[in-house]
């Protein structure tokens, strides 16, 4: 049995119900209120933000499933949540193509200076400066080597930009630079005109994107944070685009979503904001993952995005 629990979306079931038992028939698949009135027979759960407390209810459990790539709404949030249950992070196909399409499409948002042009709109101004710059004269540095930062790297190294990869552990990558742990991170973004962020959210990255940081990236520079929005020092980014070192920002993760209206970020003319949509496979695409994930559980075989308490994510 597998239970499901969202709790900003109350009709997902259904959708959910319906790609499950379309990869497997077999499967029984409710929602939270009937899974936890028979809690010793629930073998799997798949959420988001569940409340606090009702996980260890579960008896059973073979493993929990986050309904997204990372598991801060579990492990932060419920301090009582099942430890020795694999707890196994979204990580679907079309996840990882959605986000490399999303970041090559921030990186030429920077590039060619696609903001000012909507800006320009608005106002009905014809403004032409005219961008000669290449992408493959650019040199992008992806903070974050793994399901996702890595498909990001070489899909930024497919469409034709320079590449650099920096993660906690070394990594070997056809056509890109790779870079690994504390003493080589100024080495991977000294002088790179694009840094994105897709790194997990842990003690040792919350502030990663700060003033000392954003002083080695190249002139003109933009920084794209698709990671955690604790990774980024959000005065220390409007000081540098203000100041003129760095020349443009895409962000799509914020610290209160919705972004409130207040938020100096809505009306800075260098910064472009998505609300939190860089990368969301489809439904389909998710189930097909967990299900997978499950026929490997049952294999004896640990899928490959466990959670892991020791690294943090």
């Amino acid at each position: 049995m597998i239970g499901v629990y969202f709790d900003q979306a109350k009709n997902y079931l259904p959708a959910v119900r319906a790609a499950l038992l379309k990869c497997d028939p077999a499967l029984e698949v409710v929602d939270w209120s009937e899974a936890l009135t028979v809690p010793d027979r629930v073998d799997y759960v798949f959420v988001w933000r569940p409340p606090a407390g009702d996980l260890k209810k579960f008896t059973s459990l073979k493993a929990i499933f986050s309904a997204a790539a990372g598991v801060d709404h579990i492990v932060r949030h419920d301090p009582d949540w099942p430890v020795h249950v694999p707890l196994i992070r979204m990580g679907d196909g079309d996840t990882a193509l959605l986000m490399g399409d999303y970041v090559l499409w921030a990186c030429l948002t920077l590039l060619r200076g696609a903001h000012a042009w909507a800006l320009q709109q608005q106002a009905r101004e014809w403004k032409r400066e005219v961008v000669t710059r290449p992408s493959g004269s650019c040199t992008v540095s992806v903070l974050g080597l793994g399901h996702l930062g890595g498909r990001v790297a070489t899909h930024l190294r497919d469409a034709g930009f320079g590449v650099r990869g920096w993660s906690r552990r070394p990594h070997t990558m056809d056509g890109i630079a790779c870079f690994a742990g504390p003493d080589e991170l100024d080495h991977a973004v000294r002088d790179a005109d694009f840094v994105v962020c897709l790194l997990p959210d842990t003690p040792s990255t919350s502030g990663i994107l700060n003033a000392r940081l954003f002083s080695l990236f190249a002139p003109g520079a933009g920084v794209i944070n698709v990671g955690r929005s604790s990774h980024l020092v959000e005065a220390d980014l409007i000081a540098r685009l203000d100041d003129g070192h760095l020349g443009g920002a895409v962000l799509d993760v914020f610290d209160v979503e919705p972004l409130p209206a207040a938020s100096p970020l809505w009306s800075h003319a260098r910064i472009t904001i998505t609300p939190h949509v860089a990368s969301q496979a489809s439904i389909g695409s998710r189930m097909a993952y967990v299900v997978e994930a499950m026929r490997q559980l049952n294999r004896g075989e640990m899928p490959p995005l466990a959670y892991d308490a020791q690294r943090g994510y």
